[in-house]
């Protein structure tokens, strides 16, 4: 399942920054409760799906091959995100803190993408010097994915994300 607007793995990754990034700034200048809970959904379903990429097929295929502290970091980035997001999904943005939750959630996004896309040492320069890993191929498997949880999303929607480094104690 190639998709020739991505040229890579890499590519894919950006592309979606870049639209949970606009997706932010537009929540920014949202009034009303039913669109800016419309748009934090927006959003959540996005960095959902993008975390689950990542972490089941991206930083996967580079364990082992760049530097373990910043899979580490970027699992327990993506954790960080992950309570938040259900946080706002289970909220409203009546809800005291709720803008807040989305502003921090837009903070936190913006550092792990700055993280990963530094030129020369971030995460994903660090991976396209690995030369035995096919981004192309990963791309792929990402598409693939991506089309089942998009189709998942749309018929049931998504479950709450799941941290996957940090464990939360119960209430």
């Amino acid at each position: 399942m190639a998709d020739q607007e991505f040229t890579d793995a890499i590519a894919l990754l950006k592309a979606d920054h870049r639209k949970v990034e606009a997706l932010f700034e537009k929540y920014e200048g949202t009034g009303g409760a039913a669109a800016k809970k419309k748009l934090a959904h927006r959003i959540c379903v996005e960095l959902k799906i993008h975390t689950m990429l990542e972490e089941e097929i991206f930083y996967p295929a580079y364990r082992g091959k760049i530097e373990d502290d910043m899979l580490d970091e970027a699992y327990v980035e993506h954790d960080g995100a992950k309570v938040l997001i259900n946080d706002i999904e289970a909220g409203s943005p009546e809800d005291d803190f709720y803008d807040a939750k989305v502003k921090v959630l837009s903070e936190e996004t913006t550092h792990h993408v700055k993280e990963e896309e530094m030129r020369g040492e971030g995460m994903f320069a660090q991976c396209r010097k690995v030369e035995d890993v096919d981004l192309v191929a990963l791309r792929d498997a990402m598409l693939a994915r991506k089309k089942e949880l998009v189709a998942q999303e749309e018929s049931q929607g998504l479950p709450p994300a799941e941290p996957h480094a940090v464990k939360l104690q119960p209430a």
